[in-house]
């Protein structure tokens, strides 16, 4: 949706939280913490554990339904204000940092054509690495209180990256966010997205990403190529 332009740089408009709060769009008990919100003071990111197990990877942010969210290869979720932008023109109303449930909301970096197994440098310690797309959910839904919410934010393929925690760190609002790593493949985070959900028959095709794919969207791509292969 919106190409890198290397005179922006690249970085992190705000750096967003959420506590838990009851939902009337979700069965977890806990509710929902995708109501984030910007803060102004560091926030510790590490590796939180096992999905199923472990949550949010940024110190004082809740993940309450582990089933779906959370863990070692979600543990941190970024979308671009340009891509925030562009929704708000087209829903007419104003979407402020944080309000997609992001953790990282960024500027000058195209999220969604990032490769995954790409490595982002945030401020001076922490270093992440692109794993997937953000799959909405009815929560997801809920929360925007769109008409055709999830039918529209598929067919548009601007989901989002999760990134893994590779090296732990203090991160703010403002930090730079330098790429140090592009790996040698096709599959972006838009190109995952569509195999997962649009365009099935491109699944094959993101096992080039190698080890850096969420495991999830292995074992879906696997089972797909072993049925197509029968």
């Amino acid at each position: 949706m919106l190409p890198h332009t290397p005179h922006h740089p690249s970085a992190v408009l705000t750096v967003n939280i959420g506590r838990a709060m009851p939902s009337a769009h979700t069965d977890c008990p806990a509710g929902t913490g995708i109501d984030k919100r910007p803060v102004d003071r560091p926030v510790r990111v590490t590796a939180p554990g096992p999905k199923g197990q472990a949550g949010s990877g940024l110190a004082g942010d809740s993940v309450c339904d582990l089933r779906h969210h959370g863990g070692d290869d979600q543990a941190v979720y970024a979308y671009a204000r340009e891509d925030l932008d562009v929704w708000e023109r087209e829903l007419g109303r104003e979407l402020a940092n944080g309000s997609f449930g992001e953790n990282l909301t960024t500027s000058g970096i195209d999220v969604n054509g990032a490769l995954i197994g790409e490595r982002w440098r945030v401020g001076s310690e922490l270093l992440l690495e692109v794993t997937s797309p953000r799959i909405p959910c009815r929560t997801f839904a809920g929360w925007l209180g769109e008409r055709g919410w999830l039918k529209r934010f598929t067919q548009a393929a601007v989901p989002g990256a999760y990134l893994r925690v590779l090296e732990p760190g203090e991160i703010r609002s403002g930090d730079a966010v330098e790429i140090v790593h592009r790996p040698d493949h096709e599959v972006t985070v838009a190109f995952l997205f569509r195999a997962e959900t649009t365009e099935r028959e491109l699944l094959p095709r993101v096992l080039a990403a190698g080890e850096a794919l969420h495991p999830e969207a292995r074992r879906t791509a696997l089972k797909y190529r072993s049925a197509k292969a029968i």
